[in-house]
């Protein structure tokens, strides 16, 4: 009933056209139904197949039979003088600039609002109004369930899978529900349902191993169209060597984050600072891993278009995605490389930068943003001031007992016993290597022992990392500026 009052009060309002978006044609239906009784408003229906038909109790009968064609519908809303709600399914195909015609017709009728009181709705699964008529226009989105109400769904198919195997009952705990629960938040009825059923009937028990195929599934439902990609392993912390300072700040704010008191601010998001290969990427793989909850990578190289506009409508929709993903973690790779202004980009740069910064600023939902940058001098100053993130860490160059570590987990990673290899002698070999520059020098010995047919040891490590230059000799000068910039205006994340 909700939906139902609040589009009621859109129509009080003599808003002469209501944009809505959904997937959920027959619930809007129901909801458009719903305002029509209570308001004894007469309420016609157009499809391209059905034609213009009268639903409910209608003052007004037009032959459907002769009003497939939008444009002979919208003459013959034209010309009818009785008030009544009118909604055009599918209108995304009719409201185009290659249909002026159609776009005028409807334009005469939204004018025409004060003489005849008809309240157009446009339905659709995704559409964008034309230019003429978004000043006469409101948008209208249907609400989301509850916490209660998707619990009562996620019980309604346990309970149908129990009646059809023998009266066995689900198998689940309250900490693994209440997780399931809230990663099904944002999701439609019908989607919840359908998830709900997909994860119950794959082994009658509803536990954490569930979530991922709760998160690809929500993912599915949402179309994400290519701008942000799920991560779909997320490292845990225990394969990242060193960043004891991050895991330390990660883990007291765990709790905030996932299950937010109203006398505790949430927190806003990070911002990596450090080396090429220094394992940036792969910390904000691991804060969604130690949370538990879904990571999506933003990648800026798809958000831009040559269209005026557009890029910026390509963020929104991203970041509005995000926030029907929650709680999630939302990593921006190389930030910089985003909303760094170039010369000859009409300011896009310069507007996506604005779009991010007010989204942070007034985002309700739990989105955790990772932003990750090799350039601090690309950073705009309005992203790193003190309010934006938490806090930026700096990832310097791994020291000798954390190269130790990252040896240890990369060569475990491929069946090898790290007690085998004389560890701290690599560990030196390996002073100012980057986690990437040692896993790839791992990764190089391994073939060579291979081709060799030998077992891999400590001397073809060593070989190895003496026939390489590693990016703190071939960008000295570089690295010693980040370094020199971080001292004393960074965490230190190690």
């Amino acid at each position: 009933m909700q939906d139902a009052h609040d589009l009621g009060l859109i129509i009080d309002s003599r808003i002469p056209l209501i944009l809505i978006q959904s997937h959920e044609e027959t619930r809007v239906l129901d909801v458009l139904m719903q305002v029509s009784n209570i308001r004894t408003l007469p309420m016609q229906v157009w499809t391209i197949t059905d034609g213009l038909r009268p639903m409910g109790f209608s003052m007004a009968e037009p032959d459907g039979d002769q009003l497939h064609d939008i444009d002979a519908a919208l003459l013959a809303i034209k010309r009818t003088r009785n008030k009544g709600l009118f909604v055009l399914c599918d209108a995304h195909h009719f409201f185009t600039p290659e249909n002026p015609k159609s776009i005028r017709l409807l334009k005469d009728i939204v004018l025409q609002y004060d003489n005849v009181n008809r309240t157009i709705v446009l339905l659709s699964h995704a559409m964008t109004l034309p230019p003429e008529l978004r000043r006469q226009a409101a948008e209208f989105e249907l609400s989301v369930p509850s916490d209660e109400q998707i619990l009562a769904i996620i019980r309604e198919e346990a309970m149908a899978w129990s009646s059809q195997n023998n009266q066995k009952r689900v198998k689940t705990d309250k900490l693994s529900l209440d997780r399931i629960i809230m990663h099904l938040r944002g999701l439609q009825p019908s989607d919840v349902r359908t998830l709900a059923r997909q994860f119950i009937r794959a082994d009658g028990a509803i536990s954490d191993s569930d979530l991922p195929l709760v998160s690809k599934g929500k993912l599915q439902l949402l179309d994400m169209q290519g701008v942000l990609h799920y991560e779909y392993s997320t490292e845990s912390f225990a394969q990242v060597g060193g960043l004891e300072n991050l895991k330390n700040w990660l883990a007291k704010r765990q709790q905030a984050f996932l299950s937010p008191a109203a006398n505790i601010d949430t927190p806003k998001g990070i911002l990596l600072l450090g080396v090429q290969g220094s394992g940036k990427s792969l910390a904000a793989k691991a804060v969604a891993g130690l949370w538990g909850l879904p990571l999506l990578r933003l990648d800026f190289g798809s958000l831009y278009n040559k269209y005026y506009g557009e890029s910026e409508k390509n963020l929104r929709d991203s970041l509005k995605l995000a926030e029907n993903m929650s709680p999630c973690v939302l990593w921006l790779d190389e930030v910089e490389k985003g909303i760094a202004g170039q010369s000859n980009d009409d300011g896009t740069s310069q507007r996506v930068l604005g779009t991010l910064l007010t989204w942070m600023a007034e985002k309700t939902q739990p989105v955790f943003i990772v932003a990750t940058s090799n350039n601090i001098a690309n950073l705009p100053p309005e992203l790193i001031r003190k309010g934006r993130m938490d806090e930026i860490f700096f990832v310097d160059l791994p020291d000798e007992k954390t190269r130790i570590d990252i040896f240890a987990i990369h060569l475990n990673k491929r069946k090898q016993d790290p007690s085998a290899f004389d560890l701290p002698a690599l560990a030196v070999a390996s002073d100012g290597f980057s986690g990437a520059e040692i896993e790839q020098a791992v990764v190089a010995a391994t073939y060579t022992a291979l081709a060799q047919q030998q077992p891999l040891h400590t001397a073809g490590l060593l070989d190895e990392l003496s026939r390489t230059r590693p990016i703190a000799v071939v960008m000295a000068e570089d690295i010693s500026a980040l370094r020199h910039w971080a001292h004393d205006r960074t965490v230190s994340a190690n």
